[in-house]
């Protein structure tokens, strides 16, 4: 027997149990199938017990998930009684990386509305990997971000939820060949140098994406430019050095651009909630709720036909933590 339990592994198994669906309580626990069903065989792992009988037209509890089902419930019950006796969530930090991008912006203003009694503070780290640091010291509690590319020893104390495939565009200067065409193929882009942030310490997995993305189509990732702060030091710089600017369709307007999207393929910036693995708080429930209610509403994680994705990314986009 364990020293102790995953209240987590608790939680997914009294879901199935009140459920006897393994759907419907995934559903309930806002996580896929298939983090459920992993909670479920592992909590059976440690307790050495069989809980479930499956088959193909039903799911019932054994005699030894009947006999934890009420041990289970108490411990949740006396788990929440804890938190809620600890007075009012403190503020929940989540870093939205950077003023008016779309996707981290709309999941965080949905969550104040299915919790308005919670304080969601929005932060601007600008880059995963520079949040990473600092969800792990515990100064953020949650940010938004292409997960696959983080340093594995970052990624070993973090947990995700895929929320998005977000589709790439590219900022043009209004004097740039390209910038009449609608709708820029990626083959236009030969013999470009493209800006994909590299040299920022902070931004190192969308440099990565970008290397991927480029690899057999002629267009070179732009070497270092200075590193720049804040909004208006960006449009300082770019404007200064003229480089195209890979970005993301719902990247803000920036004068003496254009914005155009990429297609053929259409590439996809996987974008996931991140947080750090045994944060408990009301808030990043309701994170995860909005995250979930919005890509169900509007398809975020379908993959448009011809959609492009690294390779790299397929597998953690396709699994809630």
């Amino acid at each position: 027997m364990p020293a102790d339990l995953d209240p987590r592994l608790l939680r997914s198994f009294v879901a199935v149990a009140e459920e006897l669906h393994f759907t419907r309580a995934a559903a309930r626990r806002h996580v896929s199938q298939q983090a459920l069903s992993r909670d479920v065989r592992r909590l059976e792992r440690e307790l050495r017990v069989e809980l479930f009988l499956r088959t193909t037209r039903q799911v019932t509890l054994t005699a030894d998930g009947e006999r934890l089902l009420p041990y289970a419930r108490r411990v949740l019950r006396a788990q929440d009684e804890l938190l809620a006796a600890l007075g009012p969530a403190r503020p929940l930090l989540v870093d939205v990386n950077s003023p008016g991008l779309g996707t981290a912006r709309r999941v965080l203003l949905r969550a104040r509305e299915l919790a308005p009694e919670l304080e969601l503070m929005a932060r601007y780290e600008s880059g995963l990997t520079g949040a990473a640091g600092e969800l792990l010291a515990g100064r953020l509690d949650v940010s938004f971000g292409r997960f696959a590319g983080l340093d594995p020893a970052l990624r070993a104390g973090l947990a995700q939820q895929p929320v998005r495939f977000e589709p790439m565009a590219v900022l043009l200067p209004l004097a740039h060949p390209l910038a009449e065409i609608e709708r820029v193929p990626l083959a236009a882009l030969a013999g470009e140098s493209v800006y994909a942030g590299d040299g920022n310490p902070r931004t190192p997995e969308w440099t990565d994406l970008a290397r991927h993305l480029f690899e057999g189509r002629g267009i070179e990732v732009a070497s270092p430019h200075p590193l720049a702060i804040g909004e208006e030091e960006f449009q300082r710089v770019m404007a200064k050095t003229g480089s195209p600017i890979l970005v993301v369709q719902e990247f803000p307007a920036m004068p003496g651009t254009v914005h155009r999207p990429l297609v053929d393929p259409v590439p996809l910036s996987p974008v996931s909630l991140v947080w750090r693995k045994g944060l408990v708080h009301p808030g990043l429930t309701a994170l995860r709720r909005a995250a979930a209610q919005l890509g169900a509403a509007e398809g975020w994680l379908r993959r448009p036909p011809g959609g492009w994705i690294p390779a790299t990314d397929i597998h953690v986009m396709n699994v809630h933590d």
